[in-house]
């Protein structure tokens, strides 16, 4: 059963050089339970689409299409209404826990605080169920440890204490922005161990540039390429039969591949190319790539591309 569902979805800034297309004309559905894997170079428009799902974007933000959870469009509800499902329905791991954490604020408290809000609790019951939280996520001595500031913790369980944040109040999605940034390889396995266990009962959003982290957690992935979607499928078939130029260029830069860069860089999302946007760093472009823009198309079954030449 399908829990999100994303229609024509584009988010665009305005700023002194023109409109900034972050996310252009984006669909995209996560069901009941699974994770989806969204990939794609930095800047991309990877995390905008993350801070659009949670209306967390300065209100200068134009924002079209709809965006239906459990039946509601997130879109049209008031900003009240809004900060009832943030946290509660919805939560966002964020992807940077020293500067998303309050330097002044135990650690227990920052927790407690989302428990209060949406729950109800007395303090006291709130405090309690911040410890648990701290315990859930593999964090020891949590009773002493919820006492402490973030300062006190290492970026591995700063990021635990994240992950115990979007827990806290049993939301039915998470969107997790690049859970394992800066950790290094030991940390990591134990997030993405981590993560898998936490969220069995959960569905996911994993917005990451990691492919190895996606295919360690993710059912299906979508990879995102100057604000839009080039090719979404299980991660099996992105990983074993990738379609994309672009993909195969990303699954080609991992070590376990050979290293090879994609050449280029990616566009200004202001000023976009004619055409398929990644035809000026595709070895495959034809005069055709250059002037018209690829649709979305579906392959096979469940399989989507956007490419003339798949």
């Amino acid at each position: 059963m399908t829990l999100l569902r994303i229609s024509d979805l584009k988010t665009q800034f305005p700023t002194p050089d023109g409109i900034v297309r972050a996310v252009d004309t984006i669909d995209l559905s996560i069901r009941e339970r699974e994770t989806l894997g969204l990939i794609g170079e930095t800047g991309c428009g990877k995390t905008v689409l993350g801070l659009t799902i949670m209306r967390l974007l300065q209100s200068s933000t134009k924002t079209e299409g709809t965006i239906i959870y459990k039946g509601t469009n997130l879109l049209k509800i008031t900003e009240a209404e809004m900060r009832m499902i943030r946290g509660e329905e919805i939560a966002m791991i964020l992807q940077n826990p020293t500067t998303s954490l309050n330097p002044v604020m135990r650690v227990g408290g920052q927790i407690a605080e989302a428990i209060r809000l949406h729950q109800g609790l007395s303090k006291r019951a709130a405090k309690e169920k911040a410890i648990e939280m701290l315990d859930a996520v593999r964090i020891p001595s949590p009773s002493e440890r919820a006492n402490e500031y973030p300062h006190e913790f290492s970026g591995g369980m700063k990021q635990r204490v994240m992950i115990a944040i979007g827990l806290a109040c049993n939301p039915s999605l998470i969107i997790a922005d690049e859970p394992t940034k800066g950790l290094d390889v030991t940390i990591k396995s134990q997030i993405i161990k981590l993560l898998k266990e936490v969220t069995k009962e959960k569905a996911m959003l994993l917005i990451t540039h990691d492919l190895g982290v996606a295919r360690a957690l993710c059912d299906r992935i979508a990879l995102m390429y100057a604000g839009e979607l080039v090719e979404y499928a299980t991660t099996g078939e992105i990983f074993e039969d990738p379609l994309h130029p672009y993909t195969r260029g990303f699954l080609g830069s991992l070590p376990s591949n050979g290293l090879v860069p994609i050449p280029g860089m990616s566009p200004s999302l202001i000023n976009l190319p004619d055409g398929c946007r990644f035809h000026p760093r595709c070895g495959h472009a034809t005069e055709l790539c250059r002037r018209k823009h690829p649709d979305m198309i579906e392959i096979e079954n469940g399989h989507f591309v956007r490419c003339f030449h798949a």
